[in-house]
Formats: C-alpha cells, structure tokens, sequence
C-alpha cells in the first residue's frame, strides 16, 4: 500500500506530540510566546503557529511550526527570529526550526485567550 504524502496512517497524529515532561518545555514555550506575527498582535505560540517543540536528551530542541499563509511576507524570517529566542535559555545545546504547511493552519488552531485578543469571542 502506498501512501500519498497529503494523507495520514490510520493512528498516526497530523501534528507530532511535544515532550512537555522536559524541564526545558515551559521556558521553551516562554520563548516561543515573546515571537509575534508583525500583521497579528498575537504572539505565534498562541496563534497555535507552534506545531511540535521536541526536546532532546543533549537538550537539543526541534521545533516544527507553520504560518498563518504560505504567503506570509516573514516567511523566510519568522523560524530565525524563534530559534533566536530559544537559543539563549539556559542549557539548551541546539535549536533547529521547520517551517510545514501541512497540516494547514486554521483558526481553530488558536488559544483561547488569542481568539479573545483578536474578538473572535
């Protein structure tokens, strides 16, 4: 059986879990929220743009995130300024970033408290 690369393995998550049980996990996550989409007033983590922060046991962090549109006028820039924020803390060893569009962002993806911010509730 072949699989398109669009679709999913019966079981398998459309978005990787993070390894929130890392002691690096919060302030990675701290990091990610000081980044914001120049066009939303929203910090990215928020926005739900953050798809997978993956942390290591060298303490090395992957982090997998999208952007609003394919078109996003920071595309090329908005993975630096994130591994900019995370590279700083306090034992991490390496940051990598992978901009995906699949699956596509989508509002739902959203906080609450950034759905709140732009009126959406």
């Amino acid at each position: 059986m072949t699989v398109e690369p669009t679709e999913k393995l019966e079981g398998t998550p459309l978005i990787k879990p993070s390894t929130t049980d890392h002691p690096l996990y919060e302030q990675v996550v701290e990091a990610c929220r000081s980044v914001y989409d120049p066009e939303i007033p929203v910090n990215i983590y928020d926005l739900g743009l953050i798809y997978t922060i993956e942390i290591g046991n060298e303490n090395e962090v992957d982090v997998t995130m999208s952007l609003t549109a394919p078109g996003c006028p920071v595309a090329g820039e908005m993975p630096g300024w994130v591994a900019d924020a995370i590279e700083p803390l306090p034992g991490v060893k390496q940051v990598d970033v992978e901009l995906v569009f699949e699956p596509p962002w989508g509002m739902e993806m959203m906080s609450d408290e950034a759905r709140l911010e732009l009126g959406f509730m």
